[in-house]
């Protein structure tokens, strides 16, 4: 029973002050057997959903935890798994009826159980400069959205090609979005050009694509925090989905 639900109860008075204080100390906090502990409030208490960061962690592991995630609140975004296990932890979760969205080139994924928790507000705009960046620009996504939040996305609109980002942006301003994304590798430059042209937050994130001196996102990073454009805010190299979790809290709340 999640938190919702049991104040949902209380309200009907189908239970009393006593069984809620008892279901909600229970709700507090998820023990998956020794591996991990849940914060199961936090999509009610900040709007987001658990995370589960599977890089490291084993198959078997990050199956078990996904699945207590989606009991307790309904979905859960895993984060990086390693490709191996990537289509397994598919296939398995999809066979105990949960539905799951990969994003595209990317190994981070939304399982749920098809009901939507969070009501839809805002929108958000997600840009990628390059085709390599997409993986990237796919975990914001796919966190926004399970924020509730519309996205409007436009990929490979970096500015080797600057005719390409007018139209993605006025596709964005039209849909009335609350904060823009912007994944950019190389120099990164994407970022202070967006945030140089319109009057909602941008939140840059440095990709790992490039190669010589400064490569793998250390010029991006460095690029985008020295940037004169202001109302540009940075999250680490490759980090899409702390960008995706701030774009949407801001959307939300300008909504």
């Amino acid at each position: 029973m999640d938190l919702r639900t049991i104040l949902e109860k209380f309200a009907r008075g189908a239970i009393t002050v006593e069984e809620a204080q008892k279901a909600i100390s229970i709700h507090s906090v998820e023990h998956v057997g020794g591996i991990a502990k849940l914060d199961v409030g936090r999509e009610m208490r900040r709007g987001l959903p658990e995370i589960i960061f599977a890089e490291r962690k084993e198959y078997a592991d990050t199956l078990r935890i996904a699945q207590a995630a989606v009991k307790r609140n309904g979905q859960a975004i895993v984060s990086r798994a390693k490709k191996r296990d990537l289509k397994k932890l598919a296939g398995a979760l999809k066979k105990k009826g949960l539905q799951v969205e990969i994003g595209r080139n990317s190994t981070t994924f939304l399982v749920s159980d098809g009901k939507r928790r969070q009501k839809a507000s805002g929108a958000v705009g997600v840009m990628a400069a390059g085709t390599s960046d997409i993986g990237i620009a796919e975990e914001a996504r796919l966190v926004a959205e399970s924020m509730g939040c519309k996205v409007v996305a436009s990929y490979d609109v970096g500015i080797a090609g600057m005719h390409r980002v007018f139209p993605a942006l006025k596709a964005m301003l039209e849909q009335n979005v609350g904060a823009i994304v912007v994944v950019a590798g190389m120099e990164g430059a994407l970022a202070s050009v967006v945030a140089s042209m319109v009057d909602v937050p941008v939140v840059g994130v440095p990709a790992s694509v490039g190669y010589g001196f400064g490569g793998d996102g250390i010029a991006a990073l460095a690029s985008m925090l020295q940037s004169c454009t202001l109302g540009l805010a940075v999250v680490n190299i490759d980090n899409g989905v702390g960008a995706g979790a701030f774009a949407a809290s801001i959307a939300k709340k300008r909504a």
